[in-house]
Protein backbone atom coordinates (compact mmCIF):
# COMPACT_ATOMS: atom_id res chain seq x y z
CA UNK A 1 0.00 0.00 0.00
CA UNK A 2 0.96 3.49 -0.92
CA UNK A 3 1.99 5.85 1.70
CA UNK A 4 -0.01 9.26 1.42
CA UNK A 5 1.12 11.89 2.72
CA UNK A 6 -1.97 13.81 4.78
CA UNK A 7 -0.26 17.30 4.97
CA UNK A 8 1.78 18.78 2.61
CA UNK A 9 3.14 22.15 4.80
CA UNK A 10 2.77 23.65 8.29
CA UNK A 11 2.45 27.30 8.54
CA UNK A 12 4.04 28.81 12.13
CA UNK A 13 5.95 31.85 13.25
CA UNK A 14 9.79 31.39 12.67
CA UNK A 15 12.08 34.08 12.28
CA UNK A 16 15.33 35.37 14.06
CA UNK A 17 14.20 36.41 16.98
CA UNK A 18 11.03 33.28 17.26
CA UNK A 19 13.52 30.37 16.74
CA UNK A 20 11.03 28.24 18.92
CA UNK A 21 10.45 25.57 15.76
CA UNK A 22 14.09 24.09 15.36
CA UNK A 23 13.88 22.82 18.71
CA UNK A 24 11.13 20.02 18.12
CA UNK A 25 9.03 21.33 14.95
CA UNK A 26 11.39 21.60 12.31
CA UNK A 27 13.45 18.23 12.59
CA UNK A 28 10.11 16.22 12.46
CA UNK A 29 8.78 18.05 9.63
CA UNK A 30 12.43 17.30 7.81
CA UNK A 31 11.60 13.26 8.85
CA UNK A 32 8.41 13.26 7.20
CA UNK A 33 8.81 15.47 4.26
CA UNK A 34 6.52 17.99 4.73
CA UNK A 35 7.29 22.02 3.96
CA UNK A 36 7.49 24.53 6.50
CA UNK A 37 5.59 28.24 5.87
CA UNK A 38 6.85 30.55 8.39
CA UNK A 39 4.97 33.80 8.93
CA UNK A 40 5.82 36.92 10.50
CA UNK A 41 9.92 35.98 8.74
CA UNK A 42 10.79 39.74 9.39
CA UNK A 43 9.47 39.76 13.19
CA UNK A 44 6.22 41.79 12.41
CA UNK A 45 8.57 44.57 11.03
CA UNK A 46 11.03 44.66 13.84
CA UNK A 47 14.02 43.34 11.88
CA UNK A 48 13.61 45.09 9.36
CA UNK A 49 14.74 48.30 11.02
CA UNK A 50 12.05 50.77 9.44
CA UNK A 51 9.70 50.79 12.29
CA UNK A 52 9.75 54.14 14.11
CA UNK A 53 8.49 55.35 16.98
CA UNK A 54 4.88 54.06 17.50
CA UNK A 55 1.99 54.55 18.64
CA UNK A 56 0.76 51.52 16.29
CA UNK A 57 -2.97 51.53 15.07
CA UNK A 58 -5.42 50.42 17.74
CA UNK A 59 -6.11 47.31 15.45
CA UNK A 60 -2.20 46.04 14.85
CA UNK A 61 -1.68 43.24 16.58
CA UNK A 62 1.26 45.02 17.41
CA UNK A 63 -0.15 47.64 19.81
CA UNK A 64 -0.68 45.08 22.86
CA UNK A 65 2.25 42.47 22.19
CA UNK A 66 4.88 42.60 25.45
CA UNK A 67 7.66 42.72 22.55
CA UNK A 68 6.70 46.13 20.90
CA UNK A 69 6.75 48.08 24.03
CA UNK A 70 9.15 51.05 24.10
CA UNK A 71 11.23 49.10 26.64
CA UNK A 72 11.30 45.82 24.85
CA UNK A 73 12.22 47.26 21.24
CA UNK A 74 15.04 48.97 22.88
CA UNK A 75 16.31 46.57 24.59
CA UNK A 76 16.09 44.18 21.56
CA UNK A 77 17.72 46.27 19.47
CA UNK A 78 21.00 44.21 19.38
CA UNK A 79 19.50 41.96 17.36
CA UNK A 80 18.82 44.74 14.82
CA UNK A 81 22.76 45.47 15.14
CA UNK A 82 24.00 42.07 14.39
CA UNK A 83 21.58 42.26 10.84
CA UNK A 84 22.75 45.95 10.20
CA UNK A 85 26.01 44.89 10.51
CA UNK A 86 26.10 42.07 8.27
CA UNK A 87 23.89 44.20 5.73
CA UNK A 88 25.99 46.67 5.73
CA UNK A 89 29.13 44.14 4.71
CA UNK A 90 26.92 42.73 1.89
CA UNK A 91 25.09 45.81 0.46
CA UNK A 92 21.57 44.36 1.24
CA UNK A 93 19.28 45.55 3.96
CA UNK A 94 18.69 44.00 7.66
CA UNK A 95 14.92 42.51 6.27
CA UNK A 96 17.35 41.09 3.21
CA UNK A 97 19.95 39.37 5.77
CA UNK A 98 16.82 38.46 8.43
CA UNK A 99 15.33 36.22 4.47
CA UNK A 100 18.07 35.16 3.24
CA UNK A 101 19.37 33.63 6.43
CA UNK A 102 15.63 31.96 6.57
CA UNK A 103 15.98 30.51 2.89
CA UNK A 104 19.08 29.36 3.94
CA UNK A 105 17.92 26.81 6.22
CA UNK A 106 16.36 24.16 4.38
CA UNK A 107 15.08 24.14 0.87
CA UNK A 108 11.47 23.41 1.92
CA UNK A 109 11.40 26.35 4.37
CA UNK A 110 9.24 28.99 2.13
CA UNK A 111 8.42 32.17 4.40
CA UNK A 112 5.56 34.21 3.99
CA UNK A 113 6.82 38.09 3.60
CA UNK A 114 3.96 40.27 3.87
CA UNK A 115 3.90 43.79 2.52
CA UNK A 116 1.10 46.58 1.31
CA UNK A 117 4.25 48.56 -0.18
CA UNK A 118 5.88 47.39 -3.35
CA UNK A 119 9.38 48.81 -2.70
CA UNK A 120 9.11 46.61 0.18
CA UNK A 121 8.01 43.43 -2.28
CA UNK A 122 11.02 44.61 -4.44
CA UNK A 123 13.08 44.34 -1.28
CA UNK A 124 12.00 41.33 0.07
CA UNK A 125 12.19 39.31 -3.53
CA UNK A 126 15.67 40.56 -3.51
CA UNK A 127 16.34 38.48 -0.61
CA UNK A 128 16.40 35.39 -3.10
CA UNK A 129 19.30 36.64 -4.94
CA UNK A 130 21.49 36.79 -1.15
CA UNK A 131 23.54 33.89 -0.60
CA UNK A 132 24.63 33.89 2.84
CA UNK A 133 28.00 31.66 3.22
CA UNK A 134 28.18 29.63 6.01
CA UNK A 135 30.43 31.02 8.21
CA UNK A 136 27.03 34.52 7.64
CA UNK A 137 24.66 31.49 8.37
CA UNK A 138 26.52 30.36 11.41
CA UNK A 139 27.63 33.94 12.99
CA UNK A 140 24.14 35.37 12.39
CA UNK A 141 22.83 32.11 14.08
CA UNK A 142 25.35 32.28 17.06
CA UNK A 143 24.82 36.11 17.56
CA UNK A 144 21.19 35.77 17.39
CA UNK A 145 20.61 33.14 19.66
CA UNK A 146 23.02 34.55 22.42
CA UNK A 147 20.64 37.78 22.32
CA UNK A 148 17.86 37.90 24.74
CA UNK A 149 14.59 38.53 23.22
CA UNK A 150 12.40 41.02 25.46
CA UNK A 151 8.93 40.97 25.36
CA UNK A 152 6.45 38.07 24.87
CA UNK A 153 5.41 37.35 21.36
CA UNK A 154 1.67 38.11 22.39
CA UNK A 155 -0.67 39.52 25.21
CA UNK A 156 -1.53 37.25 28.09
CA UNK A 157 -5.07 37.33 26.20
CA UNK A 158 -3.85 36.42 22.51
CA UNK A 159 -1.47 33.94 24.38
CA UNK A 160 -4.38 31.75 25.32
CA UNK A 161 -5.56 31.48 22.06
CA UNK A 162 -2.44 29.74 20.93
CA UNK A 163 -3.00 25.84 21.37
CA UNK A 164 0.14 24.93 23.79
Amino acid sequence: MAHRRLMTALQSEYSLWWREPEAEILPVLEELGIGFVPFSPLGRGFLTRTIDEPPFAANDLRSNAPRFTEEARKANHALIEVLVGIATRTSATPAQIALAWLLAQKPWIVPISGTTKLHRLDENIGATALVLTQEEQRGIADATARIEVHGARYSEQQQKLINR
